[in-house]
């Protein structure tokens, strides 16, 4: 199976999974926004893969395999044991994940980029892949020039990707889980409470819990933040400027915005 189709099959099978999951646990009462947000959603996933594929001239797969082929990489983690580069290569992707979360945070013009997802005014499965392509492009060419001076190998980086998508996906979902598996579960990956946090309104409760997959880093860098303020049921998400869901045009040119 081509990398395409093992992309393809990984993120619908677990878009359809988390969706029924959340229907059947939901922790959150449903918004009555759901279908537009839904729709804007979807619709940017469908656009950052386009831009990706259109502006990029080769995929973040290809790239890898294009380095390896002419040992291009400084580093070359895939001239080591599988073991040791998938190993080595899955941590430091997922480390750099988090570290540019938080740059995306810290950096105002990032902020402008970034924000099109924490505008949403609702959490589901589908905030998974609320991001505008500009976020998109930009994480690929860091996942790229990553891959270049270490040398990951691509199928690794294969496997990080698939992670890092249904990791996504899941920890944006509404599904809920009980509390002894939630303390359980985000003692080594970031869970949908977990997240929840990091998409409050109040901006401290923003500014935490950067993780998309290994909770760890979180605890590592002192940016951890076991519930927020007012409770998981209490909580306000999204941003304080933006009280409705937003069509696709407009979160398209929400960074544009004065």
């Amino acid at each position: 199976m081509a990398e395409p189709q093992w992309r393809l099959g990984a993120f619908i099978g677990a878009l359809l999974v988390l969706i029924a999951l959340e229907r059947c646990f939901p922790k959150r009462p449903k918004a009555p926004e759901t279908r537009l947000r839904w729709i804007s959603n979807l619709g940017l996933s469908v656009l950052v893969t386009l831009t990706l594929r259109f502006l990029l001239p080769v995929s973040t797969i290809a790239w890898a395999l294009i380095v390896e082929k002419h040992s291009w990489s400084p580093i070359a983690l895939y001239r080591l044991s599988p073991v040791v580069s998938y190993t080595t290569s899955f941590l430091l992707l997922d480390c750099l994940i988090y570290l540019q979360h938080r740059v995306y945070h810290a950096v105002p013009l990032l902020w402008r980029v970034h924000k099109v997802h924490h505008a949403d005014t609702d959490l589901d499965v589908t905030s998974g892949v609320r991001f505008h392509p500009v976020e998109a492009l930009l994480s690929a060419l860091m996942r790229m020039a990553a891959t270049w001076l270490v040398g990951i190998p691509a199928a690794a980086l294969l496997l990080f990707e698939i992670v890092l998508n249904v990791s996504a996906l899941f920890n944006h979902s509404n599904l809920a889980i009980p509390a002894a598996w939630d303390a359980a579960l985000r003692r080594l990956i970031v869970t949908p409470d977990m997240h929840r946090v990091h998409h409050s309104v109040i901006r401290e409760e923003t500014d935490s819990n950067f993780g998309f997959f290994l909770s760890w880093w979180d605890h590592l860098f002192n940016s951890y933040r076991p519930a927020p303020h007012e409770g998981q049921m209490g909580m306000t998400i999204g941003l304080q400027e933006y009280h409705a869901p937003l069509p696709l045009l407009g979160l398209l040119k929400l960074p544009f915005l004065p």
